[in-house]
């Protein structure tokens, strides 16, 4: 790797809506709730950080086409904004990118902002999208979420022996901790049996295996290190950024996809973990939010991230080591299955939830994690599946 912005930038200040059915705002109040809460966080006033703030980046996929989706709500008028797309890594790719203009000194404070209102959309999952419609039996009209990431599950049940059974009490797991959480959507603690016996959507998802269509918003202030407590004292570094993209979609196009895991998420976890210098992030990372869209993506997530070997991802469920008081807690805000997933806000909320956790700051004591949190992982894996984003923060040296 050519270089690293490794703790020269800085969180100053975030902010996070509730997620869930926003139906009594629309997508530019989302932006400013969680715009709003950012600048709070960063001790400053509306009209300071409209000063201050040089320029932005905003996520979205189904909310806007430009950056007016973050210039007009916040009253930004003129300053050098970008839409960043990139599926369901969207909000972390443009937490990176301004991270990477402050890391070149271009910038000295900037805004990173992701948004969704999927709920207006009225459809029971996200729109199609019309690249989908290209790729034969991947057809618009068959194609879906659930089935497509549910497809390793069987290639991996029957070479690992993981059963239905192993997923649900992935989904468990979530839904406990998001029953703490007072912005989750599903705030619902569920049972084994309820997940087992819950309708199944695409095999081996189930209801409860599937996160739900949400609205919300996410921020992040960002500057140079070396300007950081100017705004506060527990401020945290950025540690390291990775995004990739397959060049192929769909399965069936990839020769050399085994179904055992996301090579996506597998190269941007290692373009991370090397510009953090983590050759260990099992042991050097505290905790880890990661895109549990469906439980089996959790499952394989904790493989390709290497927190665990290949093949024993079931052994890591069962002895509780994950869990909110485990070893090292993944998803303790209740992840996508229960916190919800605006696509364009999700992995700025993940790092919002990072943020708060090694502050010790949660908004309910109860699911604070324990030990001293030094630092934390975001995850997002998306598309066919084809892109991943991870970032990591922590505190300084």
């Amino acid at each position: 790797m050519a270089g690293t912005i490794k703790d020269k930038v800085a969180i100053v200040g975030m902010g996070a809506t509730k997620f869930g059915e926003r139906w009594d705002v629309g997508w530019e109040d989302l932006v400013v709730e969680a715009a709003f809460e950012a600048y709070e966080d960063a001790g400053m006033s509306s009209q300071e950080a409209c000063e201050r703030i040089e320029a932005g980046w905003v996520g979205t996929v189904f909310s806007g086409i430009s950056g007016a989706v973050m210039a007009d709500p916040l009253k930004f008028d003129g300053k050098p904004i970008s839409h960043v797309e990139n599926q369901c890594a969207t909000p972390l790719d443009a937490f990176r990118n301004a991270c990477f203009a402050v890391a070149a000194g271009v910038y000295d404070i900037v805004l990173a902002l992701g948004v969704e209102k999927l709920k207006d959309t009225g459809l029971s999952g996200v729109p199609s999208p019309e690249f989908f419609t290209n790729f034969g039996i991947y057809n618009g009209k068959i194609f879906s979420a659930p089935g497509s990431f549910g497809l390793p599950f069987v290639r991996y049940a029957a070479k690992y022996g993981a059963k239905k059974e192993d997923l649900a009490r992935i989904a468990v797991k979530n839904h406990y901790n998001g029953s703490l959480n007072p912005k989750a959507h599903y705030q619902r603690v569920v049972t084994l049996e309820q997940v087992m016996k819950a309708p199944i959507v695409a095999w081996p998802h189930g209801i409860f295996d599937c996160c739900g269509n949400s609205d919300g918003a996410a921020a992040a202030i960002i500057c140079r290190a070396d300007m950081a407590k100017e705004f506060r004292d527990d401020y945290l570094l950025v540690k390291g950024v990775g995004v990739s993209v397959d060049a192929v979609l769909m399965h069936a196009y990839r020769p050399h996809f085994d179904y055992m895991g996301w090579p996506a998420t597998q190269r941007a976890a290692q373009q991370a973990y090397a510009m953090a210098g983590i050759t260990n992030p099992y042991k050097e990372i505290d905790m880890f939010e990661v895109h549990d869209c469906f439980t089996t993506t959790e499952m394989l997530t904790y493989e390709d991230l290497g927190l665990v070997p290949k093949g024993h991802a079931v052994e890591a469920i069962h002895d509780g080591r994950f869990e909110l008081h485990g070893e090292r807690p993944v998803n303790p805000s209740g992840g996508l299955k229960s916190f919800g997933h605006p696509i364009g806000a999700s992995g700025l909320r993940m790092l919002y939830e990072c943020y708060k956790q090694i502050q010790h700051k949660v908004d309910n004591p109860a699911r604070q994690i324990g030990g001293n949190p030094r630092m934390g992982l975001a995850h997002q894996i998306g598309g066919a599946p084809n892109v991943s984003g991870v970032g990591i923060i922590g505190l300084p040296e």
